[in-house]
């Protein structure tokens, strides 16, 4: 057994090859036409709702503490009632999501769990609005939390099943442009809706119940989008696998084989399974080890800042409304800037684009810590948030490749509940860091866990550019 990046004696295409190994085979060769780029656009459509709930938690944070639910800092350090806990909360039931429920796209499909784990958290985010306590607001923000951690990974794979790799980075870099969307509209509902209270309801529900409704559109969507072939061969499913193969082939303009002249090829070649286990064991377990660290740490960079950019405009002197404003104009960085990355996301091996992000936001980071002009607190938040990102379509794509397809979303749901686990602790850390030593400090947190990032790609990344899918 062996993933992209270890070297293997298999090769895919041989007159030997196995029903996944033809399909990945077939699949790599596919060309880059509009409809293969559809497949892409409507899977991003769907996941810009799981954005949308994701970064409401840092966009409603000034709402939910004038609320009087929740405080901006607590005594203690776990405190439960401020907005750390409403961090945590969320990221908490992330994990759930990635670590515990990562095996149910591979065990039950990518096109099915990716519907229902929307559905659910949707649900849960509009009980939450309805909630009066503090108490009721982060149990159910828990709940939303495990249908989008589900929700993430299965997208992450099922794209990297559906696209060959010479188009991955791009791929990715255009996938996180269209979800990123959902940044700037939550932000203008939060700067429009949070200081108001329409009709007598708060404004921080009202931004949260528009992202459950709208999110209904899913159920459109999931009718235009076939299941992975490479999932349904590794499932035994080898008629439908080509079937929806040769009607991918057909509408990208490219030729195929019959069907049934694939089905009948014979698979000589034993197909082994890997077992949850065997993640860790050689050669697996050195990929799971540095993922982990990764996103451990990587965590720190994106959501420190994310999450609470209103919060920490407000503990630099300005007021919420104004916050709100500057935090709507940073949010257009998350859709433009995988734009911009798109240009250059196959030229260069993922570990030294995520390496790069990491030393831009450090250096972006520190300047946002010591400004206090507006203008150049926008300009740096907005550079900011282009280099985080830039690193967030990098490593979603490189820890979704890296592993074998009948285990990919329990694999790099493992690794990825890391940054899960980080991010729920992050919320009462950066809360400390913010009460204790002020913006600077809150930075100088994040300017040691990217060191440890920038260190583990550039010394223990494996190389994947160019390389297709192992199946075998």
């Amino acid at each position: 057994m062996s993933v992209v990046g270890i070297d293997t004696n298999i090769e895919l295409g041989t007159p030997s090859a196995s029903g996944p190994d033809e399909i990945s085979r077939r699949l790599e060769a596919m060309p880059a036409t509009g409809y293969v780029w559809r497949l892409v656009i409507l899977l991003s459509l769907a996941g810009c709702f799981e954005i949308y709930d994701l970064f409401l938690t840092g966009y409603i944070a000034p709402g939910l503490s004038r609320s009087g639910l929740l405080s901006t800092t607590t005594q203690a350090f776990f405190g439960f009632s401020g907005i750390g806990a409403f961090v945590a909360a969320t990221f908490a039931g992330l994990f759930v999501g990635t670590f515990f429920l990562g095996f149910l796209a591979d065990r039950f499909g990518r096109r099915p769990i990716f519907t229902y784990a929307l559905l659910g958290y949707t649900a849960a985010s509009v009980i939450m609005a309805c909630q009066t306590s503090s108490e009721g607001l982060l149990f159910w923000r828990f709940l939303a939390g495990i249908g989008i951690g589900i929700e993430v990974i299965t997208i992450d794979a099922y794209i990297t099943e559906l696209v060959p790799s010479r188009m991955r980075g791009r791929a990715f870099a255009i996938n996180q442009a269209i979800m990123f969307i959902a940044v700037p509209v939550v932000a203008f509902l939060a700067w429009w809706l949070v200081p108001l209270a329409p009709y007598g309801v708060e404004g921080w529900r009202w931004v949260v119940l528009t992202g459950a409704a709208a999110s209904m559109i899913i159920w459109v969507l999931r009718l235009f989008l076939p299941e992975s072939p490479l999932w349904l061969a590794r499932h035994g499913r080898s008629e439908e696998a080509f079937r929806i193969l040769a009607t991918l082939e057909a509408r990208s303009g490219g030729t195929s084989p019959p069907a049934s002249a694939a089905l009948a090829r014979p698979a000589t070649q034993a197909v082994a399974r890997v077992n949850f286990a065997d993640l860790f064991r050689p050669p697996y377990v050195s990929l799971v080890i540095l993922f982990m660290v990764f996103n451990l740490c990587q965590a720190f960079g994106f959501y420190g800042f994310a999450n609470w950019v209103p919060t920490l405009l407000v503990e630099k002197g300005i007021t919420v409304t104004k916050s709100l404003q500057y935090s709507f104009i940073v949010a257009f960085a998350y859709p433009i800037s995988p734009l911009l990355a798109a240009s250059f996301a196959d030229r260069f091996e993922r570990r030294w684009i995520i390496a790069g992000a990491c030393i831009a936001i450090i250096i972006f980071g520190m300047a946002f810590a010591q400004l206090t002009e507006p203008v150049l607190l926008i300009v740096c938040g907005v550079l900011l948030t282009a280099c985080n990102t830039t690193m967030s379509y990098a490593y979603h794509a490189y820890q979704t490749e890296v592993f074998p397809t009948q285990i990919r979303t329990q694999a790099s749901g493992l690794v990825y509940s890391m940054s899960r686990l980080s991010a729920t602790f992050s919320g009462f850390i950066v809360a400390y860091m913010l009460k204790e030593a002020g913006v600077i400090g809150v930075f100088g947190l994040i300017t040691a866990a990217m060191l440890i990032v920038v260190i583990a790609m550039t010394l223990f990344g494996p190389n994947v550019r160019g390389k297709a899918l192992d199946t075998v």
